[in-house]
């Protein structure tokens, strides 16, 4: 799987982005509907941390608190991709968002090592 982030940008607070992840039917040897698919980010100078994941049965787990109510992750078997729609978007929402993918089991997870497959990530900078 070669997963490709996009949909980054630079807004400022209180806008909207969304970030999508593509590249999730590129492998005949997984099937889309039996992936785990999580959005990760990370701000220079600090660990890479979980924002939020969507099982292969459409659970979502939202591991960051200051996302909920403003982060909502979905899948769109149609067109295999996985979408962060982020709104009211805050300084600290600044950083390199990853998306990040695992077919050995059908539950999320916060811990990136739990994920085998990555995009190279896209930029989301947010400011005045």
């Amino acid at each position: 799987l070669q997963l490709v982030e996009s949909g980054g940008g630079s807004v400022q607070p209180g806008g909207s982005l969304r970030l999508r992840c593509g590249g999730l039917n590129g492998d005949p040897r997984f099937t889309f509907d039996y992936l785990v698919v999580g959005w990760f980010r990370q701000a220079p100078g600090k660990e890479r941390e979980a924002v939020s994941c969507i099982s292969a049965s459409g659970l979502v787990v939202n591991f960051a608190e200051s996302v909920m109510g403003r982060f909502t992750i979905t899948r769109d078997k149609t067109d295999w991709t996985v979408y962060l729609q982020m709104n009211s978007l805050k300084s600290e929402d600044a950083g390199t968002y990853y998306c990040a993918a695992r077919a050995d089991s059908p539950h999320c997870r916060a811990a990136a090592s739990d994920f085998d497959y990555w995009g190279r990530g896209t930029q989301v900078t947010v400011s005045s």
